[in-house]
């Protein structure tokens, strides 16, 4: 008997034995993964002129946007509108004054065009 017994025994230090070296494993190669990825990139520096380069581009392209767009609001406010129509844009559509001006500018006065674009 007490040699079932020691074979019992054993068994159970060789399983384990086996189980914390599988934790050990798995704990390792998750570790080896973390350095593959952060071995694999390297940093590059930016340079100085290619950074002022896009920033520039930047600059220019939010310079035209903004003088697009004071042309366009230039331009709207040329438009001659009726007090009345929007006044029953206002009424009708229960929206501010100001987006009504707005839209019956950009319809060039036009209130059918305008009820229209609005109820779209």
């Amino acid at each position: 008997m007490a040699a079932e017994e020691e074979t019992v025994d054993l068994e159970d230090t060789e399983n384990e034995q086996e189980s914390k070296t599988k934790k050990s494993a798995k704990h390792d190669s998750g570790a080896a993964d973390l350095e593959k990825v952060t071995d694999y990139v390297e940093e590059a520096e930016i340079s100085s002129n290619n950074l002022d380069d896009a920033m520039k581009v930047v600059s220019d392209q939010q310079t035209r946007e903004a003088k697009a767009k004071q042309e366009k609001e230039k331009e709207l406010s040329k438009v001659k509108i009726n007090k009345d129509d929007v006044d029953l844009i206002v009424q009708e559509l229960e929206i501010p004054r100001m987006k009504a001006e707005r839209i019956l500018r950009e319809c060039k006065g036009n209130v059918v065009e305008a009820l229209t674009e609005l109820i779209n």
